[in-house]
């Protein structure tokens, strides 16, 4: 069974699908304080605003990371 995590920012949700994802660091060196790969969670919303959210995660080059707004 695959691992699917879910965030929540506000109206926005963040999926991340680690099977996916390739390990380029595109999200831990764009938003460090979103993402600690020694963190638990390892992705804490709290430090971004959803546009800088939105912003990184439109950047993941394996599609590990995606979202949702209603």
């Amino acid at each position: 069974m695959e691992t699917i995590k879910y965030y929540q920012k506000d109206n926005l949700t963040i999926i991340w699908e680690p099977k996916k994802c390739i390990h380029s660091g595109v999200c831990v060196r764009t938003l460090p304080k979103v993402y600690d790969p020694k963190g638990t969670p390892w992705i804490n919303t709290d430090n971004a605003s959803v546009v800088a959210l939105k912003r990184q995660i439109d950047a993941c080059p394996s599609g590990a990371l995606s979202y949702i707004v209603p």
